[in-house]
């Protein structure tokens, strides 16, 4: 049994990630915090989650239940989630990350976290996604040099950052397997006079509106034919489920910086 620590267990992730703890017979929810200053401290986590008492009550700070842990799992923001990373360094606890947003330089604390404790760090924890990585490597070898690559995606009015991190790493996967710099060839967004349509460029297109969880579309676009690869989330659970298999998977390692293609066995 992995005994599971959820961060922001009272936001919309946060309660997916309880229920996908609680329906999993392998992991047990032991640990659940939310922002100091909520007025959600001292509620059950399994009540605000809808699964019923489960006699965890939120805590403001991680360090309160440090001992009562074996991975964190963390989809909150990015100053919160490098915090709770040098406190499960302390602990020697695991953590799975799920947030978004990050720097390079927060992303470089990870790697150097990853030198004492086991980390997963995805930028979309769901399965479907992660095998749509694999396969956007395929399709860049095959049409990459001939083809238009665009990237387009949509998430709900309240995702704070533009493209997705999910998007992003679509056209990091690209780039690198054409051997371009993605720093130097995206375009993000389009308007006005903007001339003939570089071919080596990676364009994203981004969409924000309602109660959509996301959607992910690559196409490749080619003279007279076309091919997408593309993925809609129905619900926050397929990416609170990925993120439970990849602490049980983590329960099991020593340290290091993983990637759900490591948790899916999808590395060559």
């Amino acid at each position: 049994m992995t005994r599971i620590a959820v961060a922001g267990a009272a936001g919309r992730m946060g309660k997916a990630l309880v229920q996908a703890v609680f329906q999993d017979p392998e992991t047990t929810l032991t640990v659940a915090t939310d922002r100091p200053g909520s007025s959600l401290i001292g509620a059950d986590a399994g009540e605000l989650a809808g699964v019923g008492r489960l006699d965890v009550a939120l805590v403001d700070s991680l360090e309160n239940g440090l001992a009562e842990f074996d991975v964190l799992i963390d989809f909150t923001s990015p100053e919160s989630t490098i915090r709770h990373i040098e406190i499960c360094e302390a602990g020697g606890q695991g953590v799975v990350i799920g947030t978004t947003g990050l720097t390079e330089e927060q992303k470089n604390r990870l790697v150097e976290a990853g030198n004492k404790i086991p980390v997963v760090f995805a930028p979309n924890m769901s399965v479907g996604v992660n095998l749509i990585f694999k396969l956007l490597e395929t399709a860049a070898r095959v049409m990459g040099e001939d083809s238009d690559i665009e990237i387009v995606e949509a998430h709900h009015r309240h995702k704070v950052d533009a493209p997705s991190g999910t998007a992003l790493h679509m056209g990091e996967i690209i780039a690198d397997t054409l051997g371009r710099d993605l720093s130097q060839c995206a375009v993000y967004g389009r308007e006005g006079h903007t001339g003939a349509r570089d071919k080596d460029t990676i364009g994203f297109s981004t969409i924000r509106g309602g109660d959509i969880v996301g959607e992910h579309n690559a196409m490749f676009i080619a003279e007279g034919e076309r091919v997408e690869i593309g993925i809609r989330s129905a619900s926050r659970a397929t990416y609170a489920n990925g993120a439970v298999r990849g602490a049980k998977w983590l329960a099991a390692k020593g340290k290091g910086l993983f990637d759900m293609q490591d948790v899916l066995g999808l590395r060559e």
